[in-house]
């Protein structure tokens, strides 16, 4: 071995003088942090040839002890001794990467770097390395080194032999200590495989600077400890002995897209049609929905997420919810997504609760201590959460989302924790109408169990009706067709027979084959994210002006309000998006063209109200259009009016025929009657009777 404290403090001196310093002047003002991060391909694999990295890599137990002796016997330009100072080691070769699920008994006590998302952290708590205990019968103290979880008393007083003790915990020894979960990428993994974690003990300086969702690699040591059980069994647990943290910031920084990746995508683009290649890439084995797709496409890229001089931040994500007749494919387009996304995570509604969407505070299994656990929201942070059949989640889970979807947080105050979670995804929801199929003449929000402030939040909701068309269904049919008879075709060759000829099957294949193919399309839209950060032109900007301006202008006194500023920035953000999709720098007119046909087509069918034929943004979410409401408060005053004619109240047709003078339909009358009793405005005494509730 040629690792010695000498050796280290030669290495220090020659690559880290700076930071030595540095460090010094932290300990002479009292500042905090006494860590010196040593970068391993970059400095240490250079010196001594490599074999100080190699020696500290395989028996890292003894030469980091050497290495800390060394960074103690440094000199600095303050004069000051570097003790309790540690070095950290980071950046470790390629093969010295290991994944969770491949860690074995040949690892145990070897260094090594593994990465993941970080699914749990408890609470920082102090650790005790060396307790005090005060002899009961001299008052001597005794000083004992802890290694195990449980504390360990001294055999016998070193003075006077006597076996009676006091803990003290002011005298003793202790160091900073938190546990963390960290899990591996679920992008990684295939078919059935369950996502694997290790637990990492961190202390010192490393506690609390990293929370649940966070995407790091854990460099330190691997340890082994028997399973306890009431006993200690001979199955041992692994977890890493942390030594340095490395937090990936860049979302898509796992994605390594080369020189002829880039080439390829550049390519796609200059080729033209780019907009109609990755609809066509995007589940092509689900018919049409040509519209659906587009959004989707353009929630996968996202818009551009700001942070302006105030420190405002306005979300850059799009927030897409498909609403649908059963059979019309939307789960698949979320499994097909879950696929191409480059970050991903994939939930149901109904088998989530609101800490497995967000995240929760959960009592550790060793030693009791409450913990943050991720929730999907959280792990898909910088991604895309994709949430079946979100209308059947229960009703308190939908509070959860509000603070997700629009400000991005997970705000947690459980169990004497407090802590803000970042949640920068994007959200893809699906829903079915409450009974079955859609009615395209009962509000959107009278048919899906989401409130209307929920609904609000989505920047495109679409209806995916499934309604009889015969050439349109015999296209259908025959898609579907296609496919399942190239399926068996495949399977049969597979198993069985040669009998059909590649050509044939690449002939048949060519109509549900993506023009992209999907690992490219992943590494474009990671490429597209990471490079292209597009700016609106004063055209682009003109024309969105002139489109909200225009659309509120016709709005006249008691004349329903068409959109809001929050239709407004999601026309900004899909635009960034779409210019985004074709690599471009620029918002162009072209963009903000493509955005508005597609916020009309999404309008059309949500927010027409069906009597007026106008667009009214409060009947798509609240289910009540203008003229409803006014027609409400008409029928409220005629029963505040009338309800003192009898000691019960209004008299239901007495109140009808008020209504029909002021020209309201009987039917109308009777909705609205219906509304207010709803919505805790009127009650009926008796039978055929109705009273305003007074507020108190």
């Amino acid at each position: 071995m040629i690792s010695t404290p000498e050796i280290w403090a030669e290495f220090f001196e020659r690559y880290y003088k700076e930071e030595l310093n540095r460090l010094a002047y932290k300990i002479k003002t009292g500042g905090d942090g006494r860590s010196l991060y040593v970068n391993v391909v970059r400095d240490l694999l250079i010196f001594q040839e490599g074999k100080l990295a190699e020696e500290l890599l395989e028996k890292p137990d003894l030469v980091y002890d050497h290495a800390v002796k060394g960074l103690m016997s440094t000199s600095n330009i303050y004069g000051i001794a570097l003790e309790g100072c540690r070095p950290r080691f980071y950046s470790l070769p390629t093969a010295k990467k290991v994944l969770v699920r491949n860690l074995r008994a040949e690892h145990i006590g070897k260094f090594v770097a593994i990465e993941g998302i970080v699914r749990k952290v408890t609470e920082v708590r102090p650790r005790i390395v060396e307790a005090a205990f005060g002899c009961t019968n001299c008052g001597s103290i005794n000083m004992v080194p802890q290694e195990e979880s449980q504390l360990r008393m001294p055999f016998e007083c070193s003075k006077c032999s006597s076996k009676k003790f006091v803990f003290l915990p002011e005298n003793s020894v202790s160091v900073d200590s938190q546990r963390v979960k960290i899990q591996e990428y679920p992008e990684n993994l295939r078919g059935g495989e369950q996502p694997q974690s290790i637990d990492v003990v961190l202390e010192g300086d490393l506690t609390g600077i990293i929370n649940p969702g966070d995407r790091v690699i854990v460099n330190g040591i691997v340890r082994a400890k028997p399973r306890t059980v009431q006993k200690k069994l001979v199955h041992m647990d692994l977890y890493i002995d942390g030594n340095s943290i490395e937090i990936l910031r860049q979302e898509y920084e796992e994605f390594e897209i080369t020189e002829e990746d880039k080439q390829k995508i550049l390519k796609i683009v200059k080729d033209g049609d780019i907009y109609q290649k990755i609809i066509r890439s995007i589940a092509p084995s689900i018919y049409g929905h040509e519209d659906v797709k587009l959004a989707i496409a353009l929630q996968l890229f996202g818009g551009i997420p700001k942070k302006l001089p105030d420190g405002t931040e306005i979300r850059g994500d799009i927030h897409v919810l498909l609403v649908g007749d059963p059979g019309v494919a939307k789960s698949q387009l979320l499994r097909y997504i879950h696929k191409i996304a480059p970050r991903s995570v994939y939930t149901t509604g109904k088998g989530t609760t609101t800490a497995g969407l967000t995240a929760t505070a959960v009592r550790d299994e060793v030693d009791g201590r409450w913990t943050l656990e991720a929730g999907a929201l959280v792990l898909a942070d910088k991604g895309i959460a994709l949430v079946d059949e979100i209308d059947k989640m229960r009703k308190e889970d939908h509070s959860a989302l509000h603070e997700a979807l629009e400000q991005q947080t997970i705000s947690i105050a459980k169990a004497g924790i407090n802590a803000i979670l970042r949640a920068r995804c994007a959200l893809l929801g699906a829903a079915n109408p409450k009974y079955g199929r859609f009615d395209r003449f009962t509000p959107l929000a009278e048919q899906i169990d989401l409130t209307p402030t929920l609904l609000s939040r989505f920047d495109l909701i679409f209806l995916m009706t499934d309604d009889p068309e015969e050439s349109r269904d015999r296209a259908i049919a025959k898609h579907i067709l296609d496919a399942h008879q190239l399926g068996e075709m495949l399977e049969r060759k597979r198993n069985i027979t040669l009998e059909y000829s590649e050509e044939m099957l690449k002939a048949k294949s060519k109509k549900i084959e993506p023009a992209i193919d999907p690992e490219l399309l992943r590494k474009y839209i990671a490429y597209a994210k990471k490079t292209v950060f597009p700016v609106l032109t004063e055209e682009a900007k003109r024309a969105i002006e002139e489109y909200y301006v225009s659309l509120r202008s016709k709005v006249k006194e008691n004349s329903p309000v068409p959109i809001t500023a929050r239709q407004l920035e999601s026309i900004i953000r899909l635009s960034e998006a779409s210019a985004r999709m074709r690599l471009s720098d620029r918002v162009e007119l072209e963009d903000v063209e493509r955005v508005i046909t597609l916020m009309e087509r999404c309008l059309a069918q949500i927010a027409v109200d069906p009597e007026t034929g106008q667009f009214d943004i409060d009947y798509a979410f609240s289910g009540t259009s203008k003229k409803q409401r006014d027609r409400i408060m008409i029928v409220k005053r005629i029963v505040e009016e009338l309800e003192s004619k009898t000691d019960f109240g209004a008299p239901e047709e007495d109140v009808l025929n008020e209504c029909e003078a002021e020209g309201i339909d009987r039917e109308k009358a009777k909705e609205a009657i219906r509304k207010l009793k709803q919505f805790g405005e009127l009650y009926s005494p008796r039978p055929g009777f109705y009273k305003v509730i007074s507020k108190i």
